[in-house]
């Protein structure tokens, strides 16, 4: 099984399921995103959002694909390019860190992993900015797929709860804390490449 993690972009935006290519509850405020709606604009809102992110901050998201399809995604920004935050009780998030704003894995690819290897490949992306944590709202009543994640979905990858509350808990993960899963990855490529690297016997001609 072949998986691969792509940035996101305005070319790839198709491969988002479709009710998230036309929902823009994080890239909007609540009362902008109700007129988007209303005037049925959502998806030309989205690709503005996506497109004025990347010109001003650069990648702000992720494709996952498992044998060339698209079966997941991951959004995330600084707090500043996310307007709906504002409107949590748990809000702000905390000036050194990155919004996680939404992720989605489709039914029949979960459960495999892919949670967390997307949480990673965020972190690697993260650090090598110079960020020092993740933020996230959780959900802590969560009963089916929405825009903010479920509450133990986030501490199941890693993340703290850092302000509590019963209905939308602030979280977060400090990217240092990924510093060993980076360290696990890399020390078991090195085996597995020096199990297939060896060098060759020299036969006789």
């Amino acid at each position: 099984m072949g998986r691969r993690l792509v940035p996101l972009t305005l070319d790839n935006l198709q491969d988002l399921p479709r009710r998230c290519r036309t929902c823009v509850f994080w890239e909007l405020d609540p009362v902008s995103g109700e007129a988007a709606v209303k005037a049925g604009t959502p998806a030309l809102e989205k690709e503005a959002w996506i497109s004025s992110v990347l010109l001003d901050w650069g990648s702000c998201g992720r494709v996952v694909y498992v044998d060339e399809a698209p079966v997941g995604f991951v959004l995330y920004a600084p707090p500043a390019y996310v307007p709906r935050s504002t409107a949590f009780p748990t809000s702000p998030v905390s000036p050194d860190a990155v919004q996680l704003m939404t992720a989605f894995i489709v039914p029949g690819y979960q459960g495999q992993g892919l949670g967390r290897v997307m949480v990673q490949t965020v972190a690697k992306d993260l650090l090598r900015r110079g960020f020092k944590a993740i933020e996230a709202f959780g959900d802590a009543r969560w009963k089916e797929p929405a825009c903010v994640l479920p509450a133990e979905h986030l501490l199941a990858v890693g993340f703290k709860t850092v302000r509590p509350h019963l209905t939308y808990p602030r979280m977060r993960l400090e990217l240092r804390t990924t510093l060993s899963w980076k360290e696990d990855v890399e020390m078991a490529l090195d085996r597995l490449l020096g199990a297939v690297q060896k060098e060759p016997a020299l036969r006789p001609l």
